[in-house]
Order: structure tokens, then C-alpha cells, then sequence
């Protein structure tokens, strides 16, 4: 049984990007449909089982952050691959705070783009098929936490630890190594499945923040240990 390719809708309001992406992905093997504007994008995502959005940020109206949080309030779980001009560290944040998958800045060449829809295509298959590699619905116990990988919910002693998708994987990864150091570039790989983004200080973001919720559900921030020149390592007593 040979199976179907992946559907990918590719949204901007500029028609030669739109060419340019839709284009190269079809010359892949991938399906490819394409919105001008936010609104179209969400009539089509909520209609239609694609695999990977391709999703300009800065669109007319309704931006591609907007579009992405009514995504996720709708339960719409689709991958979010974000196109944008801006490239500085907290509009990634931003992308990925919402619910965004990964960020690629313009301009982009083709094997950069062909690289990252590949590798969030991957991701999202495991996903849907973790026991293909044997985990997503480990329970993992460590440092006071008790985390659940099949219903993502971290909980300690005060009970539900407050945890946005990209702390909860991050948490995840650091606590299946438990006392290991892991590497920056190892925590976007493990954590989100990235093997292709450069920068790595969007980890040092997220970890802060993974602290701050630590700290405000009664356990010790410091458990997330940093190693100087190193990483970072989820510490065993």
C-alpha cells in the first residue's frame, strides 16, 4: 500500500512566495493548496485534514499569530511552520509560545525549506505513532514531579504543574536524562524535533520560563541545573 502525500496548505498575501514555496513542495511529492489571508486560512484548516501549515506571519487582517491561536482554541493540532521577515528572538518566542511548531526567517532557500517541512512532517507521524520508537506515554518520576507523557500532565506535590506544549516536552526531555547534561542543540532535537535551526538561545528562553513554573508550583526552580559552557541537566538528589 503506497501512502497518499502529505497535504500542505501554504498561506501569504505574496504571490510570489506563495509560487516559490507551493512550487518547490509540489516538486517533493507533497499536495499543495494555497490562502492569501488569515481568514481563508482558518475556513480551510478547520475543513480540510492537511498535514503541515506553511504560515506567513505578517498577512492583511487576520496575522498569522491570530490564525494560529483560533487553530489551537479549536482543537486543530495541524503542525505550524511560521514564514516571517522579522527575525529577532522573541518574535520565535512569540510563534512558538502561541502554538507554532517552528519559525523560518525570509529570505529562505529551498533546501532549508524542503528541510524543515520534512523534519516537522516526521515529527508530527512519530507523534501520532509513539510506540514506532517506543516512548510518548512513558510515566517518567523525578526530583518530586511525576510526568505523563500520554496525557501530557506534569503534576507535584501541590498537584497540576501550569505548562505550556513547548515546557511540558522541554521538562520531558531533561527529565527522561535525568542527570545526564544535555546540549542545547540535543533539547531542540529531543524537545521539538528541530535539526535544522541555527540559533539555540530560544532553549535559554524556555527554560526560564520552565523555572518560573516550577517555582510557582512549589518545587525548587534549581532543578533545571545550568552547566556552564555545556547545557542544561534536570538534577537527581
Amino acid at each position: 500500500m503506497i501512502d497518499a502525500p502529505a497535504r500542505i496548505l501554504v498561506v501569504d498575501d505574496e504571490v510570489s512566495i506563495t509560487e516559490f514555496v507551493s512550487y518547490n513542495l509540489r516538486k517533493e511529492g507533497y499536495e499543495v493548496e494555497i490562502a492569501a489571508d488569515g481568514t481563508s486560512a482558518v475556513s480551510m484548516a478547520m475543513a480540510n485534514p492537511y498535514d503541515l501549515i506553511v504560515l506567513d506571519v505578517m498577512l492583511p487582517g487576520m496575522d498569522g499569530y491570530e490564525v494560529t491561536q483560533r487553530l489551537r482554541a479549536g482543537n486543530i493540532t495541524i503542525p505550524v511552520l511560521f514564514l516571517s521577515a522579522r527575525d529577532t528572538e522573541l518574535d520565535k518566542v512569540v510563534g512558538l509560545e502561541i502554538g507554532g511548531d517552528d519559525y523560518l526567517a525570509k529570505p529562505f532557500g529551498v533546501r532549508e525549506l524542503v528541510a524543515r517541512v520534512k523534519a516537522l512532517l516526521r515529527r508530527s507521524s512519530t507523534s501520532e505513532h509513539p510506540d514506532s520508537q517506543g516512548i510518548g506515554n512513558e510515566v517518567i518520576e523525578a526530583g518530586g514531579i511525576t510526568l505523563d507523557e500520554g496525557t501530557h500532565m506534569a503534576n507535584g506535590a501541590n498537584g497540576q504543574i501550569d505548562l505550556t506544549p513547548r515546557e511540558f516536552e522541554l521538562l520531558a526531555a531533561l527529565m527522561r536524562h535525568s542527570g545526564k547534561v544535555l546540549s542545547r542543540d540535543q533539547l531542540l532535537h529531543d524537545a521539538w524535533g528541530w535539526e535544522y535551526l541555527v540559533e539555540t538561545k530560544t532553549v535559554d528562553t524556555h527554560v526560564k520560563r520552565l523555572r518560573d513554573k516550577l517555582a510557582a508550583a512549589g518545587l525548587d526552580p534549581s532543578l533545571v541545573e545550568t552547566v556552564r559552557g555545556y547545557g542544561y541537566r534536570f538534577r537527581v538528589n
